[in-house]
């Protein structure tokens, strides 16, 4: 896999109550990834971007909500989600502090 490919995997950290709870007790990490992204991709761009070790990886597609704008309905897009466990000894930081 090219670079390019794995800096546009990741989209975005999904920072929630249940994903810092999750990233607390059991060493994950949440991110929201673009649709086409199968787990291996998701480990290696985690591991390039970060440097730091993947221990799995699980994900979960996400259905957009339908809302309605007035008398019309529209539709949020589908999404993907990745949980990546990392291996004991590595963190991510995305703060950037000491």
């Amino acid at each position: 896999m090219n670079f390019d490919r794995a800096a546009n995997i990741l989209l975005s950290p999904h920072v929630t109550e249940k994903a810092t709870l999750v990233g607390d007790t059991s060493n994950q990490f949440v991110f929201k990834v673009i649709q086409d992204a199968n787990k291996g991709e998701i480990k290696h761009a985690v591991e390039t971007m970060f440097n730091v070790e993947v221990d799995s990886v699980r994900t979960l597609k996400i259905k957009g909500k339908t809302k309605r704008f007035g008398t019309s309905l529209g539709k949020r897009k589908n999404w993907k989600k990745a949980y990546v466990r990392l291996k004991p000894g590595h963190d991510i930081d995305f703060i950037g502090g000491e």
